[in-house]
């Protein structure tokens, strides 16, 4: 895995790990976007290692229809807590996951 210091990795495909992060964050995610999603699936991510990690996430909503979430999991001795730090909405599957 390449990383650079403060540079996030290559993008991956998503695993059951990652999925499970976005079922946890679902509810924060349709808050902060202001619509219920039918459909919530990642389909692929890459992460930024800081004091915990931050996760970027494409997550498929349907309607060939996709969001960019920002997960923040914190340091193991802090309980791993999942925070959503950021959505981008109205994404398609083109749209290259970024730092944002």
């Amino acid at each position: 895995m390449s990383k650079t210091v403060g540079g996030t990795s290559e993008v991956k495909q998503a695993t059951p790990d990652v999925q499970k992060i976005c079922d946890e964050v679902k509810h924060q995610a349709e808050e902060k976007a202001g619509k219920k999603f039918d459909v919530f699936k990642a389909t692929s991510f890459t992460t930024q290692v800081v004091a915990g990690t931050n996760y970027f996430i494409k997550v498929n909503v349907g309607s060939n229809q996709f969001v960019h979430l920002r997960v923040h999991k914190t340091l193991p001795h802090s309980g791993e807590k999942l925070q959503l730090h950021g959505i981008q909405t109205s994404k398609t599957q083109q749209d290259l996951i970024g730092y944002f």
